[in-house]
């Protein structure tokens, strides 16, 4: 009689813990997943995201939304301003969402009104700063701008300023915001930050450094010790070092600018609910852990980061007004270009 009891008894704790399981899965999955209008067709979207890192994300929705086909442009944010500008004149915008590095661009976008409110985005686990207080735009994650050293050629420092000195001449790498988004946002929120400013520029550009192309560019040059220095986004560095490059980083004293990763559904969307699933499907638990696994800090608050990264709250995070940037976008611009001789 013992043994048919406890057989028993596990025999029901097994199936509870199934019943539990099955529950808590299916409580963790997104909103169409037993509805009779689960999206179908296709969905376009436009990307600033690494290539490999594009892929995998795409991948990794069509898994969760098998029915949908998907579609994928990748380019630098201004590049894909661009292209999608083009389009608006034509009349014929391909885009459903875009997932782009800053806020600044998509700020644009919603000051002419071509970007889709959507209240109902599962932001529960993410800060209001971190996403567009009418629901426009959510961050994806968190990405910082840092200083990047070569570990064999070049010492730790930790100030801005101390990359325009004398002996830095012509040896800093700065990726461009007229074609980087996180440059872009470093640039608005280095120029409002008093112990940065204009200043930093402008003696970057006397001593004999030319902004250009992305992160990408820029973490290579400094790696491969052809620069010394870099302006670079620190998952990108922190993924470097683990693979064995001579880098590292640094969170300069002064603070620094951060960049979300934001995702936007257009108002001219032709499919609207594909869209939405995509960012709930962004913002949900599997899609931040997906963050976790490409290597970037996510924006929910109760998914740890990787291994690496800097506590949130040991890092001086300079913030951003950014209506103010969108305002002050054009101007900002112009003088970047006047200082570097563009």
């Amino acid at each position: 009689m013992h043994i048919t009891f406890a057989t028993t008894a596990k025999k029901m704790i097994a199936k509870s813990s199934t019943i539990a399981l099955l529950v808590t899965s299916a409580l963790a999955l997104p909103q169409w997943a037993h509805a009779e209008d689960a999206p179908t067709g296709k969905l376009v979207i436009y990307t600033s995201q690494a290539p490999e890192i594009a892929q995998q994300t795409i991948d990794a929705f069509k898994a969760a939304y098998p029915s949908l086909q998907v579609e994928w442009t990748r380019n630098g944010t201004t590049q894909l301003m661009n292209v999608l500008h083009t389009e608006m004149m034509a009349g014929e915008v391909k885009a459903d969402v875009l997932l782009v590095a800053d806020s600044i661009n998509l700020g644009t976008l919603k000051k002419e009104g071509k970007l889709m409110s959507y209240p109902q985005a599962p932001v529960g686990n993410i800060s209001p700063g971190f996403y567009d207080k009418d629901k426009t735009w959510f961050g994806t994650k968190i990405i910082a701008t840092v200083i990047g050293y070569n570990t064999k050629n070049a010492k730790p420092v930790d100030s801005w300023m101390a990359l325009t000195t004398a002996d830095n001449k012509g040896q800093v790498a700065v990726p461009s915001p007229l074609y980087s988004g996180a440059a872009l946002y470093n640039l608005h929120t280095a120029i409002n930050t008093p112990s940065i400013g204009w200043t930093f520029y402008q003696k970057l550009a006397e001593n004999g450094v030319t902004p250009e192309g992305g992160n990408g560019p820029a973490l290579k040059a400094v790696a491969s010790g052809l620069d010394k220095y870099g302006v670079i986004t620190d998952a990108d560095i922190i993924l470097a070092k683990q693979k064995g490059s001579p880098i590292d980083l640094i969170y300069p004293k002064e603070g620094v600018s951060f960049v979300t990763e934001p995702v936007a559904i257009l108002s001219s969307a032709h499919n609207v609910p594909a869209a939405k699933a995509f960012v709930d499907f962004l913002l949900s638990k599997k899609g931040q852990e997906l963050v976790v696994k490409q290597g970037n800090r996510p924006i929910d608050e109760s998914v740890p980061a990787p291994a690496g990264f800097t506590p949130i709250d040991k890092i001086k995070l300079l913030t951003l007004d950014s209506d103010k940037a969108v305002e002050d976008d054009k101007q900002v611009r112009a003088k970047f270009t006047q200082i570097f001789g563009g």
